[in-house]
């Protein structure tokens, strides 16, 4: 039997929303991942954008398992000296609410040239409300 590769104008691309409210960080975000990549597709290919779009509101109300709030820490450099900066997740949630997200689920992207490209599909928003209404976005269960 003969392996079929679909071309990139053949695949389907889908919306899905996803309700983030009372859910866990990390099990959320494998779900988000493999959406982007397209693994929950029968013809999935690691070397192309197969996945779909998804849409991730109320971002501000996820969950953290233990004492990851205060424990878990969030590091970025400015590149000059002294420029390290460090802050905890709980500070970082209250300061900008969607990138808890948005770096869990880049964490669990190749890192490649495509994570740019699977970024780009995932739209987070910190309430209810979200501008994609007309894509006509399927829900879907975490």
């Amino acid at each position: 039997m003969k392996t079929t590769l679909k071309k990139p104008g053949e695949i389907e691309k889908q919306w899905y929303v996803i309700d983030a409210k009372d859910q866990v960080l990390g099990r959320m975000s494998t779900k988000i991942a493999d959406i982007l990549r397209g693994k929950n597709k029968p013809y999935f290919s690691p070397h192309m954008d197969c996945g779909d779009f998804v849409v991730v509101i109320n971002a501000d109300k996820i969950k953290l398992t233990g004492k990851k709030w205060s424990d878990k820490m969030y590091a970025r450099h400015s590149g000059f000296p002294g420029g390290f900066k460090e802050e905890s997740a709980e500070k970082l949630n209250e300061r900008k609410p969607t990138k808890l997200v948005e770096l869990a689920v880049s964490g669990m992207l190749p890192k490649n040239r495509l994570r740019k490209v699977f970024m780009g599909k995932l739209k987070i928003y910190a309430g209810e409300e979200h501008p994609h209404v007309a894509q006509s976005p399927l829900t879907l269960e975490v």
